[in-house]
C-alpha cells in the first residue's frame, strides 16, 4: 500500500482528469457499438495496410503517468525499452483534461494520443484520428474482448485505436462518519441527504452522466436508456438534479490527491471516487470504503489513437503494440491505478493482488460500468426521432451548475 501511495502521488500529482472512457454500462450496452453510432459518419480516412520500418521518432500526447521514461522516477520507465527495440525516439507531452487533448490534437503536432471516452468520438468526427488496422498490432489479440468494438473506440465495427486501461467511478465514504453503509447514489443526490456540506463530486461536464444514470434508475418515466444520450427533457431534468446537488457539495474535485486530503480532514465524507484514491486514503490510515451502488457506476476506458496527419505512422503502430504488451500494460496500470487491458498483464504486476483489487478481466463487473462516451446529437441509445444534447451543451450546463 505504501508503494501504491507513492506511485499514485508521482503519477498524478498534476492530473486534473476529465479523463477516461464511457458508455458500457450494462449487458445491453455491448449492442450499442452499432446502434449507438447510427447516423454518425466519420471522415473517409484509410487505415494502414502494411507495417514498414519505424521512422525514427514519435510524438506522444498522454495523460500523466501513461508514458513514463524514468525522468519522474528512474524505476518507472517503459519508454526507454520501446526506443531501444524500435529506434523510435519518443517525446512526450502530457495534458490535464480531455478538452485540452482535443485542442492539442487539432494542431497536428502529435502522432499518438491516449484518449478518454469523452474525447475519442470528437477526435474521430473531427478527422484528427484515423481507423486502426488491428491486424498490424499483435498484442491486440490479448486485449479483453469486452473492451473492443465499443461506442467510444469504434464506429460501425471499425476500431479507431487500441484499448489501454479502464476503471470505475465508485462511491466512497468515511466509515466512521457515514452510517449505515450507503448502497445508493441517493446519498449524494437526495436533497435531504444527512451529509449536506460534506459531499464531493467530480469536476467535469462528463459528471452529468452520473446524475443521468441515477435518474435512469430512480425516475424511469424520463425514459433514459443511456446516460450519454439525453434529449432536451432528459437533459433538463439531469441538470436540475445537479443544481440541487450543489447545495450538498463541499467541493468538486479533479486532482485526486486533493480528494484524499478532503477525506483525511473530514471536509468530505462521501462522494464519487476511483479505486486508486481509496487505496491511497487507506494507506494513509483514513477509514474509507467503496462500493458499486445499486444504480451502477460510470467509468473510463482509455484508447491509444493514431493521428490522421502523422508522418510517423509505423512508429505509432509499434507504440500501440508496445503499450499494450503484457509488461508495459502491467507497469502503466499499476503506476496509474487502473485495470490493464491485456489479459496477460496481470502476471506481470509487482503487486500480485493488483488485478483482483481493480477487477481486471471481470466482464460481469465491467458490465456495471457506463464508460465515458462523448455525447453527440445522434442519440447513442439508437433513437432517431429526436436529437440529443452534445458535449458543447454539457460544457455550457456544467458552468451554470457550478455557478
Amino acid at each position: 500500500m505504501k508503494r501504491l501511495s507513492a506511485a499514485a502521488s508521482l503519477a498524478v500529482l498534476a492530473l486534473i482528469v476529465a479523463a477516461c472512457g464511457t458508455s458500457g454500462g450494462s449487458d445491453d450496452s455491448s449492442d450499442d457499438g452499432a446502434a449507438g453510432t447510427s447516423g454518425f459518419t466519420p471522415p473517409d480516412l484509410k487505415k494502414l495496410d502494411t507495417l514498414g520500418a519505424g521512422e525514427g521518432k514519435l510524438s506522444v500526447l498522454a495523460w500523466p503517468g501513461y508514458a513514463e521514461d524514468g525522468s519522474n522516477d528512474p524505476k518507472v520507465d517503459w519508454v526507454s525499452s520501446f526506443e531501444k527495440e524500435t529506434g523510435c525516439q519518443v517525446t512526450v507531452k502530457t495534458f490535464g483534461t480531455s478538452d485540452e487533448a482535443v485542442s492539442l490534437m487539432k494542431t497536428g503536432q502529435y502522432d499518438v494520443v491516449s484518449a478518454s471516452g469523452d474525447a475519442s468520438l470528437r477526435l474521430i468526427a473531427g478527422g484528427q484520428v484515423e481507423p486502426v488496422n488491428t491486424d498490424l498490432i499483435p498484442n491486440y489479440a490479448d486485449v479483453y474482448p469486452f473492451l473492443k468494438d465499443r461506442p467510444w473506440n469504434s464506429v460501425k465495427g471499425q476500431m479507431y485505436g487500441v484499448p489501454h486501461g479502464y476503471g470505475a467511478n465508485l462511491l466512497m465514504w468515511r466509515t466512521d462518519k457515514v452510517t449505515p453503509a450507503p448502497t445508493s447514489w441517493g446519498v449524494v443526490f437526495d436533497a435531504n441527504s444527512p451529509y449536506k456540506g460534506a459531499v464531493t463530486a467530480y469536476d467535469s461536464p462528463i459528471y452529468i452522466a452520473d446524475a443521468a444514470m441515477y435518474l435512469m434508475a430512480t425516475k424511469p418515466d424520463l425514459g433514459i436508456k443511456n446516460p450519454y444520450a439525453l434529449d432536451e427533457k432528459q437533459f433538463t431534468a439531469t441538470v436540475d438534479l445537479l443544481k440541487q446537488q450543489k447545495a450538498l457539495v463541499s467541493e468538486y474535485w479533479s486532482d485526486y490527491l486533493k480528494e484524499v486530503q478532503a477525506f483525511t480532514s473530514g471536509n468530505s465524507v462521501v462522494g464519487t471516487t476511483w479505486q486508486v484514491i481509496a487505496n491511497v486514503a487507506t494507506g494513509e490510515k483514513v477509514p474509507v470504503q467503496v462500493t458499486v451502488p445499486t444504480e451502477g457506476v460510470t467509468g473510463w476506458s482509455d484508447t491509444w489513437m493514431l493521428s490522421a496527419t502523422s508522418k510517423n505512422k509505423n512508429c505509432g503502430y509499434l507504440w500501440m503494440n508496445h503499450i499494450v504488451s503484457p509488461e508495459a500494460n502491467a507497469a502503466v496500470a499499476e503506476y496509474f491505478g487502473e485495470s490493464p487491458a491485456n489479459a496477460k498483464a496481470c502476471a506481470q504486476t509487482a503487486d500480485k493482488n493488483h488485478c483482483t483489487t481493480f477487477h481486471a478481466g471481470d466482464e460481469a463487473y465491467s458490465q456495471k460500468i457506463w464508460y465515458w462516451t462523448t455525447p453527440i446529437e445522434q442519440c447513442l441509445d439508437g433513437r432517431t426521432d429526436v436529437k440529443c444534447t452534445d458535449y458543447s451543451r454539457w460544457t455550457q450546463a456544467w458552468t451554470q451548475i457550478k455557478g
